[in-house]
């Protein structure tokens, strides 16, 4: 077997609207399925362009969370300049600190609670 990479997450939401809105508009993800919806609220499946791995929400998830959420992490070019404007967006996001040599990250949180950062 020859793994060619990561293709995708799935994110167990409660709430399709609140999520896609959050999603699309303020971490700016451009949505690929179904594109141009007015409403998502009764969509079980929804994916976004999200580099080489695809983000998907998936509204069919029982609740059965381990003790560890998943951390989705986006990367960006200018960390600084993206917390302002995410800020603008509305998302509380926490300080930017050094991870590792060279890294830098700042974390927030969707509106369901699943823990999100920002890298460069």
């Amino acid at each position: 077997m020859h793994i060619t990479g990561l293709i995708e997450v799935i994110l167990y939401v409660r709430d399709m609207a609140r999520q896609v809105a959050f999603y699309r508009d303020s971490i700016g993800l451009e949505i690929t399925y179904p594109a141009g919806l007015a409403d998502y609220s009764a969509e079980n499946w929804v994916t976004f362009a999200s580099g080489a791995c695809r983000l998907a929400l998936h509204s069919g998830g029982q609740e059965r969370l381990g003790a560890d959420t998943p951390m989705l992490v986006f990367g960006v070019d200018d960390i600084h300049s993206a917390c302002q404007e995410l800020q603008a967006r509305g998302v509380q996001i926490g300080e930017v600190f050094s991870a590792a040599p060279g890294v830098w990250v700042a974390h927030a949180f969707d509106p369901e609670g699943n823990p999100i950062a920002i890298e460069q």
